[in-house]
């Protein structure tokens, strides 16, 4: 059977030399000093139409950019949750070519910031040329490619960024200097911080040396930091406010979904736990102002 044509979106996505929607939205953050929340979701679980349904309301509850992970059978960065949603969505028969589609729909009621988040391989199965045109003909902002190294992803840049689609990389507690450096040189939109050395999941703390992990980043980059992996609670949100621009939180989502009996029961409580991060990552926010003031 052929894979489903991708059609264009009804919102068109931003020309190569324009400001995405990325940037666009953290500039905006930027400006009212607010804490920016990027959540994420595994497309497919539990159906492509059911995330949909959880996207659109992520963003209406607040979420300011949204990831939709592309399921792969190796996900060899994430933790059992997210793993379990892989699982679930290739069962379901999700592939790359029906997330790019469900993009499209997904952009022609929402402006939200997009990101699809996979694994290099089944980018590279389909073509970069051919996955760069259908992802922003598709509506989506920016491309992460998680186990994608550096010294192998000169041509993957050049045609993701020929399309208008933002370039974000990970950096690492272990990475050196010289390789943040480096990371900060070939990301676009904003640059995405691991906190913590491991897989993907909940935690109850933060790292304590993630304030200075950070400020090491900063040398480096302009772009906005979001911080990601074991961001769960509305204290790590708050904490946050005074550390980075961003907030990824994942694998508490993916955790609402598979416990939610339905598609709206899912879009429903993903939306509830969006909210109270939000909520968090505002008043963290402020509170950082008040003690720049202060200073």
């Amino acid at each position: 059977m052929s894979e489903p044509a991708i059609s264009k979106p009804v919102i068109p996505a931003p020309a190569a030399n324009s400001e995405t929607r990325i940037a666009r939205r953290f500039r905006r953050l930027a400006e009212k000093g607010e804490l920016g929340l990027v959540a994420y979701v595994t497309a497919g679980d539990p159906s492509l139409e059911a995330t949909e349904k959880i996207v659109r309301a992520a963003a209406e509850a607040g979420a300011d950019v949204i990831e939709l992970g592309v399921p792969f059978s190796d996900p060899v960065a994430d933790g059992p949750t997210i793993q379990r949603a892989s699982e679930r969505a290739l069962r379901g028969g999700t592939t790359l070519a029906g997330v790019l589609e469900s993009t499209r729909r997904i952009r022609a009621h929402s402006d939200v910031p997009l990101v699809l988040f996979s694994y290099f391989n089944p980018i590279l199965q389909m073509g970069l040329e051919k996955f760069a045109a259908a992802a922003a003909e598709a509506g989506a902002d920016g491309v992460l490619a998680t186990d994608l190294t550096l010294e192998e992803a000169s041509d993957y840049r050049s045609a993701m960024r020929a399309r208008g689609l933002d370039t974000i990389f990970l950096a690492a507690p272990t990475s050196t200097d010289a390789r943040l450096e480096k990371i900060a040189a070939s990301s676009r939109g904003f640059l995405y911080l691991i906190s913590r050395a491991g897989v993907t999941g909940s935690r109850d703390a933060l790292p304590e040396e993630l304030p200075a992990l950070a400020r090491r980043v900063r040398k480096f980059t302009t772009l906005p930091i979001a911080v990601g992996f074991g961001i769960s609670l509305p204290t790590h949100v708050t904490l946050l406010g005074g550390i980075a621009d961003a907030a990824v939180v994942g694998s508490a989502l993916v955790d609402e979904i598979e416990k939610a009996a339905s598609a709206d029961a899912a879009a429903a409580a993903v939306a509830a736990r969006i909210r109270i991060l939000k909520d968090a990552a505002r008043r963290g926010v402020s509170r950082r102002r008040e003690s720049s003031e202060r200073s």
